[in-house]
């Protein structure tokens, strides 16, 4: 079987309830429906895709199973008007990597409205080490921006989880805007890195992990972006200022939490759901572009690592320990 008529893919089988991974060469028929087919260059390592991969979790259902919730590549064939051979493009999202096919092979086939091409000025290279992770991080920005965040408000930007790959890159982001941002972290071993990227604080999480006494704190933040949840988000609300925002990213923490209504009623704060899997494509032919113009490439490259689909296992289990900072890019055809 040569490249042309077929492809290379990381393929998880299940047998008795255990599941089981293996690089395999499979024919262009194997493909699932779509109207676009990419030659795939990177995918990327989120923890979920640590999740699929190491077999927790019900988030795959159906095998065989081709992993990786992202990737990037050239459109090698494609029945649609929006997009030709040759064209470069971006998936992320669209529960691609969970139910459909995903990024772990060298071929994905898909619908063309997943897709978003890739921006000028951006390498395919640097679209993975953004991923799902930074595309999420910038639709937070632009909710708290939609609802007030500017530079000059009172408070700084707390950014919870900041060591992970949201993290990592919303920091990278507003302080490249010009705000001043607290990163709260578990991990003393990341401070330095988190002053690198541009926070002006370093917090320890468990700053958060005992409510305040009352339903309200002093007020402290303009605006938080919180990857956590779980009982430490009551704890950020209460201290958000006047008219400020939450962005929701992530539940590492749990899926509840404790708090009253009286920082909404006596400071009208918001809390913003982000779900960046089934994000309107109008809403990221905006994101991307904006990716490209405001994040600092030089910070970027020195928050990734690039490794082989063949070290993905491995890779994979580290993610699920925590023991990743920043972004992992995964080079398919490696």
């Amino acid at each position: 079987m040569t490249q042309e008529s077929g492809f290379t893919a990381l393929v998880l089988d299940e047998d008795d309830g255990k599941v089981t991974s293996s690089i395999k060469m499979l024919e262009d028929a194997a493909l699932p429906d779509g109207d676009v087919t990419v030659a795939v260059a990177y995918s990327d390592l989120n923890y979920k895709d640590g999740m699929v991969v190491n077999g927790i979790g019900r988030l795959v259902r159906q095998y065989p199973h081709v992993p990786g919730i992202d990737f990037v590549g050239t459109v090698e064939q494609s029945d649609s008007p929006r997009f030709k051979p040759g064209d470069e493009v971006i998936l992320t999202g669209w529960r691609v990597g969970e139910v459909h096919w995903g990024g772990y092979a060298t071929k994905a086939r898909v619908k063309a409205d997943w897709l978003v091409p890739l921006p000028d000025g951006m390498t395919m290279r640097q679209a993975m080490a953004i991923g799902t992770a930074g595309f999420t991080a910038m639709l937070a920005i632009m909710a708290l921006e939609d609802h007030g965040l500017k530079p000059d408000n009172k408070g700084e930007v707390l950014v919870t989880g900041a060591a992970g790959g949201v993290g990592s890159i919303a920091i990278a982001i507003l302080a490249n805007l010009g705000y001043r941002v607290a990163a709260s972290t578990g991990r003393a071993d990341t401070h330095a890195y988190l002053r690198d990227l541009g926070a002006t604080t370093v917090i320890d999480r468990t700053e958060f992990d005992t409510p305040p006494k009352g339903p309200m704190a002093a007020e402290r933040w303009s605006g938080v972006i919180d990857n956590v949840g779980g009982k430490s988000l009551g704890s950020v609300l209460a201290s958000i200022c006047y008219w400020g925002s939450c962005a929701s990213v992530g539940n590492a923490g749990g899926i509840g939490f404790e708090t009253t209504v009286i920082p909404f009623l006596l400071r009208g704060i918001n809390l913003l759901g982000i779900d960046s899997a089934t994000c309107p494509t109008e809403r990221r032919m905006i994101a991307w572009p904006r990716l490209a113009r405001e994040l600092p490439m030089d910070k970027l490259e020195a928050m990734t690592s690039v490794v082989p689909l063949a070290e993905i296992q491995v890779e994979a289990g580290k993610i699920l320990k925590g023991q990743v900072q920043g972004r992992t890019v995964i080079d398919v055809r490696a």
